[in-house]
């Protein structure tokens, strides 16, 4: 294999005509003085006007090296410290250049030049856009050759170097996880590819997981985390979808004019506009309507939308994090959600586990809940050892629902921290605290909204109905979905009934029950 150099001509270090020329270290020539380094081909870039130089330093090389072919490239800038011209000028005689990587191995030497072609160099050599390794001579007192290292730009490869990218990545990891150290193997699996693509790409990010997860506040952390490494400059604009419909929901996300409709008294950007080069935080983008998504969409894709009322574009250069706890593949299948903007968003897709899945990381998420009463408070609580045991396990076994997680886990600290007289909390008061958490999840079993909301939300307005009717629903429902048909269904519920009619129509029953809900058996079917 071949070693081939390209180097550009010192116009100051390799000056000298004169005899005494070899008695002093000329980096052009000495990087063919050394005996275990040979040039086959060396390629000099000089500048017009120091041709005369050029040729004095091909006819040295051939002097203390004739194995060497010097070839000579006129390379002319007219202000050699111009960035984007040296830059250009390098990248046009690279691409003109014949490379055969894989029969020779290509040097570049960073010795001579501005500084400016340096780095243009070293881009260049990163890049790839030249396939080689970077050479750098320096002079050695009494040796007029020198010395050389070769410098490879996979830093893996640096033992220092690694061990620091390492250390900084494991720091960044923790300040995703807020500092706790959790010991659940695959959740710190989980923040540590995060913290690799957060850092590596503006394409938007998917985070899904139950609510109380810890969505909204591991979005604001990756912002935070880009800000500190300067990547992004903006803001943080979080916005909850369920809460905004219809021209509200335009308005909110992409602004208004002021007249655009009634009550639009003036002029509103719209918190794409305000996080421009920051970061969107969508939670609960599931609950988003049709209209929105569409005009979402185009404008993640190319950064322009129009505010409502407007005539003129407006531009947001932001990256875009979304949450949801629902199931948007099955949303599209019924068609709540466009199956293009799921895959424009589904790209970098996390999935945050449930507390219940990660009972080894209840005690540092505890000691965290402490820590930030504290800050909020200035007061410090601790728990005496008794109950600090007793609510560990507790807080492990199956009679801990976590329904919210760490939502319930929060809310619990509160209270505990709230009540501790002198600073502890004691095995009585946190009796109290575990009698009140089982009675807020065995409420829970018997309010039946969330789940129907959850599945049937977009056709019912399940708040309006009373309880009882909300609990005789789900059972009719849970029928439904295990039935062929209607009238299959119908005669599930209707069994009993149906024997005293002497002609039983247990489909339009059926079908009139499910009318109340605004329910129809497609809708039911669809869901399943």
């Amino acid at each position: 294999m071949k070693n081939i150099l390209i180097s550009l001509l010192g116009t100051t270090l390799d000056k000298g005509f004169k005899e005494n020329r070899w008695e002093r270290w000329r980096p052009s020539v000495a990087i063919c003085q050394h005996e275990d380094l040979l040039i086959d081909e060396y390629h000099l870039l000089f500048p017009t006007k120091f041709l005369r130089l050029a040729n004095r330093i091909s006819k040295d090389i051939n002097i203390v090296s004739p194995e060497t072919k010097v070839i000579l490239h006129q390379l002319d800038f007219k202000d050699a410290w111009d960035f984007e011209e040296v830059y250009t000028g390098l990248l046009d005689f690279l691409e003109h250049f014949d490379f055969h990587k894989e029969e020779d191995h290509y040097l570049f030497n960073i010795t001579t030049g501005t500084h400016v072609a340096q780095i243009c160099i070293y881009l260049l050599t990163e890049s790839r856009r030249f396939p080689g390794d970077l050479i750098q001579t320096s002079p050695v007192k009494l040796n007029v050759a020198g010395s050389y290292s070769i410098i490879d730009l996979d830093l893996s490869k640096y033992d220092k170097i690694a061990a620091r990218y390492a250390r900084e990545s494991k720091d960044d990891i923790t300040f995703l996880k807020s500092g706790i150290e959790t010991k659940n193997k695959k959740f710190n699996e989980l923040i540590e590819r995060i913290e690799l693509v957060a850092l590596r790409t503006k394409d938007p990010i998917l985070l899904t997981g139950p609510t109380g997860a810890g969505k909204s506040r591991l979005a604001r952390r990756i912002f935070e985390l880009k800000k500190l490494k300067a990547s992004v400059k903006g803001k943080f604009v979080e916005i909850e979808c369920g809460t905004i419909r219809g021209d509200a929901a335009m308005s909110a996300l992409f602004g208004h004019k002021k007249g655009a409709f009634t009550g639009a008294v003036s002029d509103r950007p719209g918190l794409l506009k305000t996080a421009d080069k920051g970061i969107v935080f969508l939670d609960e983008i599931g609950e988003l309507g049709l209209d929105e998504q569409v005009m979402l969409l185009r404008a993640i894709e190319e950064k322009k939308f129009f505010s409502v009322g407007a005539d003129k574009e407006s531009e947001s250069d932001f990256q875009l994090i979304c949450g949801t706890n629902r199931d948007l593949h099955q949303r599209v299948k019924v068609g709540l959600f466009r199956e293009d903007l799921l895959a424009r968003i589904n790209l970098w897709t996390f999935k945050l586990p449930g507390l219940s899945d990660r009972p080894e990381d209840i005690e540092p998420n505890i000691e965290y809940e402490l820590k930030r009463y504290a800050e909020k408070t200035g007061d410090v609580i601790r728990f005496n050892k008794e109950a600090r045991s007793a609510f560990l396990n507790f807080a492990a076994s199956t009679d801990a629902k976590w329904e919210a997680n760490f939502r319930d886990l929060n809310g619990a600290i509160i209270r505990l921290c709230t009540l501790a007289l002198g600073g502890r909390i004691t095995i009585d008061i946190l009796n109290e605290e575990i009698k009140r958490l089982k009675s807020l999840w065995d409420t829970d079993k018997f309010n039946h909204k969330d789940e129907l909301k959850d599945k049937y939300g977009h056709i019912i307005d399940i708040e309006q109905y009373d309880l009882f009717d909300r609990i005789q629903l789900k059972e009719v429902l849970k029928i439904c979905n295990k039935s062929k048909s209607l009238s299959d269904a119908g005669r599930k519920l209707f069994a009993v009934s149906r024997l005293e009619k002497a002609s039983a129509n247990d489909s339009d029953r059926l079908k009139k029950y499910l009318a109340k809900f605004n329910l129809t058996w497609d809708s039911v079917a669809r869901m399943n």
